[in-house]
């Protein structure tokens, strides 16, 4: 196959050069795409790039593959790459990768160019392309979205990571008779600054929230709603707060901390989960720290996010259940306007093999209670 010049949406796609190798050494030497793209050798160096733009892109081509430096329509700069490889020509698939530049990020660049060769795969014969993204690349992600690929599963250890070992490798995939345009996403992002009301804020989970996600979910009366009812190991909580991001983009989990405005001071978290996508049903969780309990805090928290999932993520019914004997979070769900919609008797295991009783509490969207001077 010889390659094409593509024009793109304020990107061109074509042939590398020899006057890229500088820009290639230094955009594959950078520590983000090393990060994730362990397979570059690292150091990354002038002779990896000159043997890159001389013998292994044109091997891709020579294989069937597309290898295509992605660069600047005006300038000619080296923007980044995207390329076409690991074809089943029997089923008409393919993988797209890609990289950018430190100096061409937040522009839309990658998205541009995976838009553009995504299609001209699929005007030359390709029906199915596959893209690969690791778990904490949650930029990665929003161009595969933003491409108009769908989220389909996880691969477990398929990648290498740097360093030894391996890591999951999140699938998307895009097919040629998809409908054009971004990949709609169940769990649309936070207003910048996230939601508040004046009192408490609420954000997203990230790494930064290890030491009090593990504190939350450690609580003895947390672990008891947990399945199985076991504390979670610290690497655990760690790697639930690397992921938040993804579960999001993906639309799992919108994992959120709840902050104290006064004096910036997190102590609660809130998730909503969707459970049931089909009928617009997401189930709420909710913890807060003993310090931080009696001062109606948590139940600002939950109006605010019950507010956020109606209004803005589409969500229909929201539930939530509680142990019978844990009184305090089934007053905050009643305060916004929760109700008890029965027990669903053994439905949690318990320890040594006992069931546990869970009290269904469930809001509509009609059904939320807004007293003045909230909460």
């Amino acid at each position: 196959m010889e390659p094409q010049v593509i024009e793109g949406d304020g990107v061109r796609l074509r042939p590398y050069r020899d006057t890229d190798v500088a820009d290639i050494t230094a955009g594959c030497d950078d520590p983000l795409t090393q990060r994730f793209l362990p397979a570059l050798p690292s150091p990354y160096t002038e002779a990896t790039a000159r043997w890159w733009v001389d013998e292994a892109a044109p091997a891709v081509w020579a294989n069937g593959g597309m290898a295509y430096a992605v660069a600047d329509p005006d300038s000619d700069r080296l923007l980044g790459a995207v390329g076409i490889d690991r074809l089943v020509p029997m089923r008409r698939q393919a993988e797209i990768g890609y990289w950018t530049a430190p100096w061409a990020r937040g522009r839309g660049v990658a998205t541009a160019a995976v838009r553009a060769l995504t299609g001209h795969a699929f005007a030359t014969g390709l029906v199915r392309l596959e893209l690969f993204t690791h778990g904490e690349n949650a930029a990665s992600q929003r161009v595969a979205l933003a491409a108009g690929y769908r989220h389909e599963g996880v691969r477990r250890a398929a990648g290498p990571q740097r360093g030894g070992g391996r890591c999951d490798s999140i699938a998307w995939v895009r097919l040629a008779d998809d409908p054009p345009g971004p990949t709609p996403r169940l769990l649309p992002d936070l207003p910048p600054g996230g939601l508040t009301d004046g009192v408490v804020a609420l954000r997203p989970t990230g790494p930064d929230d290890v030491d009090l996600m593990y504190r939350l979910h450690t609580r003895p009366e947390v672990v008891a709603n947990r399945v199985p009812p076991e504390p979670p190991t610290r690497p655990e909580v760690e790697r639930r707060c690397r992921m938040a991001a993804s579960n999001w983009l993906v639309g799992t989990v919108a994992d959120l901390v709840v902050v104290d405005v006064a004096s910036g001071e997190a102590g609660g978290g809130l998730a909503l989960r969707y459970d049931e996508p089909l009928i617009s049903q997401a189930m709420l969780g909710a913890s807060m720290l003993p310090e931080w309990r009696g001062r109606g805090l948590l139940t600002r928290g939950v109006r605010l996010m019950v507010d956020w999932a109606f209004d803005t993520a589409g969500v229909a019914r929201l539930w939530a259940g509680c142990r019978p004997e844990n009184v305090a979070p089934q007053r905050v769900l009643e305060k916004v306007g929760f109700r008890r919609e029965g027990v669903q008797r053994g439905r949690l295991p318990g320890p040594d093999g006992t069931r546990i009783d869970s009290v269904l509490y469930a809001l509509l969207p009609t059904d939320r209670s807004d007293p003045p001077g909230r909460p």
